[in-house]
């Protein structure tokens, strides 16, 4: 192993930057070339296809049969046009990736030649066989047929020679086994919530959609040292390795210049993007060494959701061309910073106006305070569940650790617009309010844009801040779908906006009119919100004690975390609203409980291989040429001056051994309670499990296999090391 490591460094110190030329240096001319999109519909449909496609777009319906098939007509001339030999629906199963099945236009003709065919019975349904994708129960193995069904919404594109049709994955018997087709639903009963609350102030408004801009995170790790470490490559993150005298301590690496190397690769990603219609924008380096983060232009998110899994695809294939392997682990190293997910999540109409924006007076900003009070009520009362969407194993060890949110989700919204809504609660009384006080209330609410544009900043501490226009749900994952995030926040939203308009109406009903009743629900939201909204910093002791005086759930452990879903105001929100039926929602815990058990059984299973197989010996060999010293010094010196030069090798030794007696202790004790776990049937008890009972076991082992790393010879340690991972370009 260590000849792999030096192998590793030397072909790692002969990379060259890997140049590729765009298809033009104007992105506009090839921006979404890739793409079946509007432009392209009109040209290759007819009139009457085209016109069904933009309303079923529009209003979020599918097609009919035959009008699924004049779309097929054109799709299949313009696919073919584009190199296109086969094509595949496009989904996302509960895996946090993507699947996709290839099939070929090719089809025998009627008079024994070949035709390239394509209907429309193809384009809008498939069967794939669902048996293998996680369930969580919601069918048995032999009932492995499964549905895809075309999402109108999302563009169909080509990834090299394939044609993908973005679709929704379901079971045979109608249950969905993907996250799309529950963001879907979430999304569908924001809008009509919304739009519901927007005629208060607007008769306009017709439709209202949640935008999403998704910055992402990662690590870079060259593909040579990336094999050299079986811990990368089978468990996502290094299970040992201590940490290097120098990483980010003096965060020169953020926002440095991006090294000549990983910008032939941002470019060459970039460009790959562009052709799929991803509106990349940003680029940068991040905090830790190694470590950097693009974003996309903000979309409806829906799109933001498949153009982020895209992407994540995208960026993995154009990192092999590199030589370089992309992490999106959210903590593959430790001592350093994870990366997360930053979802800017926000509200928009069809009138081009941002709900979470300020207006030019009182009638829009009284709309904004609405839409701000409402989802801050949302992200209080369905706390637990918005919590539930973003913890998993692997995310597990970023949060509340550098640079990330800790596991309770609190609002940050700033100092100024904080005392605003103090403002409100004192102002705003139960009885009938004078034309004076609701003058006075107006005027207020007046400055809110002034406010704002000098007081705002980002609590780069807190897991779900205000920042201007939209909020930043910083608490995400990198490495995660944003769908699960997405469909609780959108469905919390969308449930609280039905609750909000039922409150007004009452008090309507009582004599009062439209804004007083407004102005009365917002200040007992408000108040009741109380907990949730914190200012301070999110990584100190006291804010752990004060969220815990408060009642804010942080649980410690990933499984009881995710059995909230589960609780009253999850079944309410998620169940209550149709998004899931209550057998789905159960197999979504389900699917979550063997995941976080299957993640840890394999870091288990790497470290315990890594350590008897390669560590011990290392050491043991280590221990060897110890001892072989020892003896030489005593032939050479005699009992005299022996003792004393033998003492620090003695002691050396001592260590090694010690270590090395620990490190067996623990990996045979690993394994005993993963046997002992492997017998529980319930996936809920084996998940909890595994978290208290054997993962412990991976922070104990590497204690000891970090320190060895620190004694033995540097040129016989079989891994590559930290300072080599993150400093070798």
């Amino acid at each position: 192993m260590a000849e792999l490591r030096f192998s590793a460094l030397k072909e790692v110190f002969k990379r060259e930057p890997v140049v590729t030329v765009p298809p033009s240096k104007d992105i506009s001319k090839y921006f979404g070339s890739h793409v079946f999109n509007l432009h392209k519909m009109e040209h290759y449909l007819s009139q009457e296809a085209f016109r069904v496609v933009k309303k079923a777009i529009t209003d979020g319906k599918s097609l009919t049969r035959i009008e699924a098939q004049q779309v097929a007509i054109g799709l299949k001339a313009w696919a073919i046009e584009n190199g296109a030999t086969h094509f595949t629906h496009w989904f996302h199963p509960l895996t946090d990736g993507t699947a996709e099945k290839h099939d070929g236009f090719l089809e025998m003709g009627d008079n024994g030649h070949m035709v390239e065919n394509f209907s429309g019975d193809v384009l809008v349904q498939s069967e794939p066989d669902a048996s293998s994708f996680p369930s969580g129960g919601i069918r048995n193995t032999f009932e492995a047929r499964g549905y895809t069904a075309w999402d109108v919404s999302s563009p169909v594109f080509i990834v090299g020679t394939t044609l993908c049709i973005p679709t929704i994955f379901v079971s045979y018997t109608g249950e969905a086994l993907d996250y799309k087709a529950p963001l879907l639903k979430a999304l569908s009963e924001l809008d009509k919530a919304a739009v519901e609350v927007c005629q208060y102030f607007d008769k306009d408004v017709n439709k209202v959609f949640a935008t999403l801009g998704l910055e992402q995170e990662y690590f870079l790790v060259d593909e040579a040292l990336y094999y050299a470490r079986p811990d990368l490559s089978l468990a996502e993150r290094t299970l040992m390795g201590h940490q290097s005298s120098k990483d980010q301590q003096l965060s020169d690496h953020y926002f440095g210049s991006i090294p000549e190397r990983v910008m032939c690769f941002i470019r060459d990603f970039e460009c790959e993007a562009y052709k799929l219609g991803i509106p990349v924008k940003t680029r940068h380096n991040e905090v830790a060494p190694n470590q950097f983060e693009c974003a996309p232009i903000h979309e409806e998110v829906n799109l933001a959701v498949d153009h982020n899994q895209l992407l994540m695809d995208v960026m993995r294939r154009i990192a092999r061309k590199h030589k370089f392997r992309v992490l999106f682990h959210e903590k593959p190293f430790a001592g350093i910073n994870g990366s997360g997910k930053h979802n800017n999540w926000s509200l928009s109409t069809n009138t081009g106006v941002n709900l979470l924006s300020p207006g030019k007076n009182p009638k829009s900003n009284l709309q904004f305070l609405t839409f701000l009070v409402n989802v801050i009520k949302a992200v209080n009362d369905s706390n637990e569940i918005i919590r539930a969407s973003v913890m998993n194993e692997s995310n597990s060890y970023r949060l509340g650790g550098h640079e990330a949110p800790p596991a309770i989700i609190s609002v940050f919204l700033g100092t100024y617009l904080t005392n605003m809504l103090e403002d409100i609660v004192s102002r705003v009384t139960d009885k009938k309010m004078t034309p004076a006080e609701k003058t006075e209330l107006k005027l207020g609410i007046g400055k809110i844009p002034e406010i704002l544009l000098d007081n705002t900043d980002r609590n780069r501490t807190s897991p779900f801040a205000f920042t201007g226009n939209r909020f930043e749900f910083r608490a995400v994952g990198s490495s995660a779908n944003c769908g699960a995030a997405m469909i609780a926040l959108n469905a919390a939203v969308a449930n609280q906006l039905k609750n909000f308009k039922k409150e007004v109406e009452n008090i309507i009903k009582k004599g009062r009119n439209k804004d007083e009743a407004i102005f009365q629900v917002i200040k007992k939201y408000i108040i009741e919100s109380r907990k949730v909204l914190f200012e301070g910093d999110n990584y100190s002791k006291e804010w752990h004690a004060e969220a815990e005086k408060r009642g804010l759930c942080n649980l410690k452990g990933v499984p009881e975390s995710i059995k909230c879903y589960l609780n009253p105001n999850g079944k309410e929100v998620l169940v209550g609203s149709g998004i899931f039926s209550e057998k789905e929602l159960e197999s979504r815990c389900e699917v979550e409980y063997e995941k976080f058990t299957k993640k840890v059984q394999i870091e288990a299973r790497v470290l315990g291989d890594l350590a008897i197989n390669h560590i011990i010996p290392t050491a043991i060999r280590y221990m060897s040429t110890l001892l072989d010293n020892v003896k030489g010094l005593k032939e050479v010196f005699g009992d005299g001056e022996y003792e004393k030069m033998a003492l620090i090798h003695k002691e050396m030794i001592t260590t090694i051994s010690d270590h090395i007696s620990q490190i067996e202790k623990g990996v045979n004790q690993m394994v005993e309670e993963r046997k002992k776990a492997n017998v529980i049937e319930d996936s809920y008890k084996k998940s909890v499990t595994y978290e208290k009972k054997v993962k412990p076991y991976l922070q104990e082992i590497r204690y000891h296999i970090d320190k060895l790393e620190l004694i033995v010879d540097d040129e016989i340690w079989p891994l590559p090391k930290y300072r080599e991972l993150l400093f070798t370009r």
